[in-house]
């Protein structure tokens, strides 16, 4: 379950899935419900403290076009994601993750773990702090990292 809790969705909330795929196959529009929520708790695809007071620092005019809401079918599908199932499958696709050592989002204990079961060639990149440093803090330092793996690794396969 500790997934569906990293997404604010919890067991009580079946009766609304049960709901909204009835209500979708009979052809209405999809239950929506809002990404971030103030207060932090309430119902919500990310109901954490976190994502909250980093929403708070997005500027306005970004948010003007932007809507507060998910199909919960949507957060039901991000509950049962599991990219390190694959983790393994993947190579010799180079691979690089970004892990973010505190991110109680997408659980850095897991990320660690899926990088363990990739094979070469990668590379694990850590940065402090929680979930959203890598859009804030440490943003330019990542896209550095980033742009020295993809012309390391993808640069000599477009030049053959």
């Amino acid at each position: 379950m500790r997934e569906l809790a990293a997404v604010g969705v919890q067991p009580k909330d079946a009766v609304a899935r049960d709901a909204d795929r009835l209500a979708r196959f009979n052809g209405e529009a999809p239950a929506m419900i809002p990404l971030v929520t103030a207060p932090p708790g309430e119902p919500a695809a990310m109901a954490d403290r976190e994502t909250y007071e980093w929403y708070r620092t997005i500027e306005p005019k970004r948010l003007a076009t932007w809507r507060n809401e998910v199909t919960l079918r949507s957060v039901e599908a991000i509950a049962g994601y599991e990219p390190g199932d694959y983790i393994a499958r993947i190579s010799p696709t180079p691979l690089m993750l970004v892990v973010a050592q505190h991110d109680v989002l997408t659980h850095s204990d897991l990320a660690f773990a899926a990088y363990e079961r990739a094979l070469h060639p990668k590379q694990l990149v850590t940065l402090p702090g929680g979930h959203f440093v890598v859009f804030d803090q440490e943003f330019k330092n990542t896209l550095t990292l980033m742009t020295r793996f993809f012309l390391q690794h993808l640069a000599s396969r477009t030049a053959a």
